[in-house]
């Protein structure tokens, strides 16, 4: 991004290459500089000085470790490529994968191309678009599931481009912090259930239901007219009980609890945990084909599903209605600023927040 202003105060602001004239808010000057020539017709100013070059605030980490690793700094505005969107972006998402992969531990899986910028959820707004974008124009308020193929340039930054196939436009009934939790959660929680072949009248267990993907989980099975028995510890089952499920305490005794509420076993487990969810689904489950675990690859070895959730405007866009029409709500149960986002990663690694942890950037 780069501000550029004529003798007489007029001024242009230039922004993914896209020149906009007499911007609203002149940038605090940092550097001013002569401009050439060339730059000078590119700007459509005569007589024109380069006032501010400016970059964004973002969170990298410069190697693998936990939230010690993470600083606050000024990078490049992210390039836009055809397909894709920039997003000025107003809350971000925390998630458990993304310190499990600020720690290497998917050095396997994802190749990391350092300093990498953490985080693939996003709400904001649509700064700019690429090539053959038609979905969505400048203004447009958006959320995104904005993972890439490479773990670099992520959402905890105040610009992010995304794929257009990873945006739906932002539910009307969550606030930013609210819609920047939705995405990865919520996805993940649709596609598991789809997996799992939820459907009306199914008696479904959900592991670790009070939790990011578990609350979703619960909501969106209940909406199916599913009846859901969910797991977690005691201090949250008021909780679940409001979101519709009939609450029981995971731990020894887990299959005895759950058989005095399902005498017949249950049709479907959804597991968030892994470990002993998935022992007690084995042993409870009528079918341990609609086993689903994002947690343990165990499910699939019992003739379940290990599930990685998978980026689709289309269920993005399924979810935003379904807020939109009161079905679904977004339960935040932290926002910090931008630059606390090694606090945030502490936070999540406890793994004791109720809903979602949320980082507000503008």
């Amino acid at each position: 991004m780069a501000y550029y202003e004529d003798a007489q105060g007029g001024g242009v602001l230039v922004h993914a290459g896209v020149v906009s004239p007499h911007p609203p808010v002149r940038p605090t000057g940092l550097l001013i500089v002569d401009l050439p020539p060339v730059e000078q017709v590119a700007t459509g100013i005569a007589t024109a000085r380069l006032v501010v070059a400016v970059g964004m605030r973002a969170i990298i980490q410069e190697q693998y470790g936990g939230p010690d690793v993470l600083t606050l700094a000024e990078r490049p505005d992210p390039k836009v490529a055809p397909g894709e969107l920039l997003i000025r972006v107003k809350s971000a998402g925390v998630n458990p994968v993304d310190w499990k992969l600020g720690a290497g531990y998917l050095d396997s899986m994802m190749e990391a191309r350092f300093p990498i910028i953490p985080g693939w959820d996003v709400s904001g707004v649509v700064e700019a678009v690429g090539l053959d974008v038609h979905e969505y124009r400048v203004g447009d308020e958006v959320i995104g599931y904005a993972r890439k193929d490479w773990v670099a340039n992520g959402t905890y930054a105040e610009l992010v481009a995304a794929n257009v196939r990873h945006i739906a436009a932002k539910p009307r009934a969550l606030d930013w912090n609210e819609a920047a939790g939705l995405p990865l959660a919520g996805l993940t929680a649709y596609q598991m259930l789809d997996r799992a072949r939820i459907a009306e009248g199914d008696t479904v267990v959900v592991h670790a239901a009070a939790g990011g993907v578990g609350t979703f989980a619960t909501q969106l099975a209940v909406a199916r007219g599913a009846r859901v028995i969910g797991t977690a510890s005691e201090r949250n089952h008021d909780f679940l009980r409001e979101l519709g499920a009939e609450p029981v305490t995971y731990g020894d005794g887990l299959v005895e609890r759950v058989r005095a509420l399902a005498p017949e076993g249950i049709d479907a487990a959804v597991d968030c945990v892994g470990g002993e969810s998935i022992d007690a689904s084995r042993e409870l489950l009528k079918d341990l084909s609609r086993l689903v675990s994002v947690a343990d690859p165990r499910a699939e070895e019992l003739g379940g599903a290990s599930m990685w959730v998978r980026p689709s405007a289309a269920d993005l866009t399924e979810l935003s209605r379904l807020a939109d029409a009161g079905e679904l709500r977004v339960f935040v149960d932290r926002v910090l600023p931008l630059e606390e986002a090694a606090e945030a990663w502490r936070l999540s690694q406890e793994g004791r927040a109720r809903g979602k942890i949320v980082l507000s950037v503008s």
